[in-house]
Parts: structure tokens; C-alpha cells; sequence
């Protein structure tokens, strides 16, 4: 959701860590093979791998020391269960840092221990986080009763904060308690091969949250949340995402925009090559009815798209309000414009008749708006596969004639 970033503005408590010097190695740390420099094995600096007691000074200082080394270094993460609090991976570093995650780590559920989020990485370049490991959130204990109640206290799992050069790549995540993975105000960032998983029915539990953050890749990975599988935030650009198998979950979304003030333009996003497996969403765009910011959504591309039983297969919401508190007649005006949309080769089956809405604004119509190979049917039997367009200006080719509504 598009609300992380100020959500994450609001949270983060930022310190460095990092010392200006090299120290020397502490008790636990080895060379490690394969030319990853200095290596550092929470299991030798004191953690415990009974999934009970409590490993977070380990981790951390195992950080601190990788930090600190020159050229090279990797956090060892050894096999089995490890409970830790919150961590705060600072920098600037001198070394391009390794995380090698083979175990599994526990979020700790002591809500007063978070200041911010689980695993906050900031101010790092050359990160990266790999393994066949698992990041378990423990979300399902803690997880609001009520969809009134405050998520907003809770911590997202993986955050990286002004971080530029980094891979995740190959672990696991489970039960995030607020997002699994929030990039903001990052570049050069790659994600690919994860396992995302969370309850269909917690909202809020985003698979990869993207906000204002450029040349981010998300390729190969499957994610099952209660929210949006991938999404993509205000000043976001150059993202890519690919190889997305998403459901269940509410598909993936260029959005929220508007709903804070100072927001920037999101543009040169391409979706493709994924599939979407019974999610209430398909491929999304949306902005607030009383949007805050004056912005743009461009250049954004939907292409080569399996839908199978999606129920909101393709969406331009310009209106949207998820908390009911908006105007209550439709404005005449708009802050958000949404132009140059294309959605390309996108078939399979919807779960309701309205397989595409378009709902754009009266004062700033889409434009730009191309619907090329388009041929997504209803599943039922009763029913015809139909279309709403409003305000949606561009051209249709190739596409199920039912489902051509643009003017």
C-alpha cells in the first residue's frame, strides 16, 4: 500500500552504528571462503537456536562488526530457530555485507520493544541478503481482531531505507505483521526468488511494498498475503516486476496515490509475465478521490498476464476511498493524472462479469489508454463478460469486443 512511506516516516528512529574506524574482529568471527572476507556467526557471538531465547544482541552485534570491516564481510546465520527483537542494520558501511540466512529467524512479538519495524536496513550500499533461510514475522499472534482496529503500530518485516545496491534473493517470509518487504527511498534494488506467505484474510500484510524508490527489480517470485501481492508507491521509477505468481491476495497495484501531501510522480513501471490465481484484484491503478498531491502516473505497462478467476481482473480507479470517509458526491477535479496505460495480452478469466473498470476523473480524463490483446472472460454461466469505462480515453485492438469501452 501506498501509505508506507509516511507510515515509515513516522516510525523510523534512525541511528549509525557504524564506527568511523576498523575494529578489530570480536570472539565469533572467521574467514570465510569464497572471497566474502571476514565472516560472523551469531551462533559464536551468543545466540541460541531454541526459538526461545532471545538472540537479538548477537545479530546485532554481528552487524556492527561486519560493519566495520573493510572490503568484505557476511552475517552468518547458521541453521535452526532464532528469536530476535528489533534490529537496526545502520550505516554507512566499509564493507559490501553479506547476510546468509540458513535459519530462521522469529519476530519477536513484544510490541513495546518496536520503535519502527523488525529488520530495518538504512544508509547501506552492497547489501546483500540471501539463503534458503525463513523470516517468520509471527504476525498470526498478534494480528488485529478487528479490520477497524490500528494496524498502523504494527512493524513491517524487511525495510530498506536509503539503501542502493541490494539483493534479496532465494529466502522465505511468513506472517509479516505489517508489510513483508517495504523499499523506500532506495535504488538499484533486486528481489527476486522469494516465498511470501501470510493469511488471505489480514489486510495490510503486503507482499513488496515499493515507494519512492528507483530501479527496482522483482522478478521470480510467489506471494500469498490478505493485501496486495506487489505494489508500487508515489516517486516511484524504472520498477519492473516479473515472474509474479500472486494469490491469494488483492493483485498487483500502482497505488495508493494522493493521499498525502508532497507526493511525486510515479512512471516506467512494467508488469509482466505473471500469473494472478483467484485474488480479488488483477492489475490496479489508484488514487484517492481527494487526493492531497498534485501528480502524475505514466508510461505504466500491463503485459503478458494469466488471470484465473480473478474477480477485478483490470482497474483504473481514480475514486478510490477504501475508508469511506471521502466526499460524497464524486469532485469535479483531480490531482492525480494517469496517462501512456498499457495493458497488453492479458487473458484468462474473471470471476465476475466486470472483467475491466476504468473509472477515471471528469476534470482529467486517462488518456493514452491501450487495451491490445485483451481477452479476459467470466468464469460463469449467467452472465455476459462486460466492461465499465468512464472518462477513459485510448484504443482498443485485438481485444474481446465486449470489453472495448474506451473513447
Amino acid at each position: 500500500m501506498a501509505s508506507a512511506n509516511n507510515a515509515l516516516r513516522v516510525f523510523f528512529i534512525l541511528t549509525v552504528v557504524c564506527a568511523a574506524r576498523a575494529a578489530p574482529a570480536p570472539a565469533g568471527a572467521a574467514k570465510a571462503t569464497g572471497g566474502a572476507g571476514e565472516a560472523f556467526d551469531i551462533t559464536k557471538l551468543g545466540a541460541t537456536n531454541d526459538g526461545k531465547t532471545d538472540s537479538t544482541k548477537a545479530l546485532q552485534d554481528a552487524w556492527t562488526s561486519a560493519c566495520r570491516v573493510t572490503g568484505r564481510a557476511t552475517v552468518l546465520i547458521p541453521k535452526g530457530d532464532y528469536l530476535v527483537g528489533p534490529l537496526n542494520f545502520s550505516g554507512p558501511c566499509k564493507a559490501a555485507i553479506t547476510i546468509q540466512l540458513d535459519g530462521t529467524l522469529l519476530g519477536s512479538n513484544d510490541l513495546a520493544k518496536y520503535k519502527a519495524s523488525w529488520i530495518e536496513v538504512s544508509h547501506v550500499e552492497n547489501i546483500v541478503i540471501t539463503g534458503p533461510g525463513t523470516l517468520d514475522g509471527q504476525g498470526t499472534a498478534v494480528y488485529p481482531k478487528s479490520k477497524t482496529a490500528d494496524y498502523k503500530a504494527l512493524p513491517n518485516t524487511l525495510v530498506l531505507f536509503y539503501v542502493t545496491n541490494a539483493t534479496i534473493s532465494g529466502i522465505r517470509l511468513l506472517n509479516a505483521k505489517f508489510f513483508h518487504i517495504s523499499i523506500d527511498t532506495s535504488k538499484d534494488i533486486t528481489v527476486k526468488d522469494v516465498s511470501i506467505t501470510a493469511p488471505a484474510d489480514v489486510e495490510n500484510t503486503d507482499g513488496v511494498h515499493v515507494g519512492a524508490s528507483s530501479k527496482v527489480s522483482i522478478t521470480n517470485a510467489t506471494i500469498g498475503t490478505g493485501d496486495d501481492c506487489v505494489s508500487i508507491g508515489p516517486g516511484s521509477s524504472g520498477v519492473t516486476v516479473t515472474g509474479i505468481t500472486c494469490g491469494p491476495g488483492q493483485g498487483i497495484s500502482v497505488g495508493c496515490l494522493g493521499r498525502y501531501k508532497d507526493e511525486k510522480d510515479v512512471t516506467d513501471v512494467t508488469v509482466k509475465d505473471c500469473v494472478l490465481k483467484r485474488t480479488t484484484n488483477g492489475v490496479r491503478i489508484k488514487s484517492y478521490e481527494d487526493a492531497e498531491s498534485v501528480l502524475t502516473a505514466s508510461h505504466l505497462t500491463f503485459e503478458n498476464i494469466k488471470m484465473e478467476e480473478v474477480a477485478n481482473p483490470i482497474i483504473i480507479d481514480q475514486y478510490y476511498c477504501p475508508q469511506k470517509v471521502c466526499p460524497g458526491k464524486r469532485s469535479n477535479s483531480s490531482n492525480v493524472s494517469v496517462k501512456d496505460v498499457t495493458f497488453r495480452n492479458i487473458t484468462g478469466t474473471s470471476s465476475t462479469p466486470e472483467a475491466i473498470s476504468l473509472i477515471c476523473s471528469d476534470a482529467q480524463p486517462c488518456s493514452g489508454v491501450q487495451l491490445v490483446d485483451v481477452n479476459v472472460e467470466y468464469a460463469g454461466k449467467n452472465n455476459k463478460t462486460m466492461a465499465v469505462c468512464s472518462n477513459a480515453k485510448g484504443t482498443a485492438k485485438g481485444s474481446l469486443e465486449a470489453l472495448a469501452c474506451l473513447v
